[in-house]
C-alpha cells in the first residue's frame, strides 16, 4: 500500500518568521487519521526566514532529526552544544529526560528543512546531540542511512529507536530499491525532483506513506533529492 499525500493538501500554519507545513497532527493543526505512521511521530517541512527561528523550548522523550534542504540551522541546548548544519546535512537530537535547545536561521537567506520526530524505544536516558555533513555523491543513486539505531549503521548518526532515516539522490530515468519489509512503515518525501513509485507520481515535498511492501523501488521523473524513514510498525 502506498498512499500520496499531496503538498498541498497538508496542514500547516504561516507564522511570518516561519512557514510550515505538517505531514502529521501537529500544534494546531489535527487529523486523527494522521497522528503518526508506525514510530514516525512528526514529519515538518520548515521555511525558516533570515535571522529568524526557534527560540530556546524544551523537549523529553523524542528522537529529533533535523535534515537541512536549502541555507542553514544553528542549534544551541543547554548541554553546551552548539553547531551550524548546511544544507544535505543532518543533526539529531535524543531529548531522552529532557533538554532545552533553540534552532536559528543565521543565514542572509530562507533556510529550509525537514524536521522529524521518532519516538524512542525507552526512555529515562541522557539527552544528546549530534551533527554531520553527508555528501550527496555518496548517495548517489541509492539509499543512504543518515541517522539510525538499526544494526550495521556505523557511519549513521545514533538514534534510539528502531528506524532509520535515509537520503538518496536520482538523476531523471534512475532508480533505486530499498528493502523495507512488510512488517515496516516507510515514508518518503521527495526534498526536489519528480519520482514515481508503482505507477504513483510524486512531486516535490509530497508524502508517500508505504506499507506492506518489501521492496520499495523509486524512479526518478526528474533529478531528485529524497528523504525516508523506515520505522517499526
Amino acid at each position: 500500500m502506498i498512499e500520496r499525500r499531496p503538498f498541498a493538501e497538508l496542514g500547516g500554519a504561516n507564522h511570518g518568521w516561519l512557514d510550515a507545513k505538517h505531514h502529521f497532527s501537529f500544534a494546531d493543526y489535527h487529523d486523527p487519521a494522521r497522528m503518526h505512521w508506525g514510530a514516525l511521530r512528526v514529519w515538518n517541512d520548515d521555511t525558516i526566514a533570515p535571522n529568524t527561528g526557534f527560540p530556546p523550548h524544551a523537549h523529553a522523550d523524542m528522537e529529533i532529526i533535523t535534515y537541512v534542504r536549502e541555507g542553514a540551522i544553528t542549534h544551541q541546548d543547554n548541554m553546551g552544544n552548539k553547531g551550524r548544519t548546511e544544507a544535505g546535512d543532518v543533526q539529531v537530537m535524543s531529548a531522552g529526560t529532557g533538554v532545552r535547545h533553540s534552532e536559528y536561521n543565521q543565514e542572509p537567506g530562507v533556510t529550509k528543512i525537514f524536521q522529524i520526530w521518532i519516538m524512542p524505544d525507552s526512555r529515562g536516558k541522557a539527552p544528546s546531540w549530534g551533527a554531520k555533513p553527508f555528501p550527496k555523491g555518496e548517495r548517489s543513486g541509492q539509499f543512504v542511512a543518515l541517522a539510525s539505531g538499526m544494526a550495521g549503521d556505523e557511519d549513521a548518526l545514533p538514534i534510539r529507536t528502531n528506524a532509520r532515516v535515509l537520503g538518496a539522490t536520482l538523476k531523471a530515468g534512475e532508480s533505486a530499491e530499498y528493502q523495507l519489509g512488510k512488517g515496516r512503515r516507510g515514508y518518503l518525501v521527495p526534498a526536489s525532483g519528480t519520482v514515481e513509485i508503482e505507477g504513483v507520481r510524486f512531486e516535490a515535498r509530497d508524502g508517500a506513506a508505504i506499507r506492506d511492501v518489501d521492496t520499495l523501488r523509486v524512479t526518478a521523473v526528474a533529478d531528485a533529492e529524497l528523504v525516508l524513514v523506515d520505522s517499526a510498525a
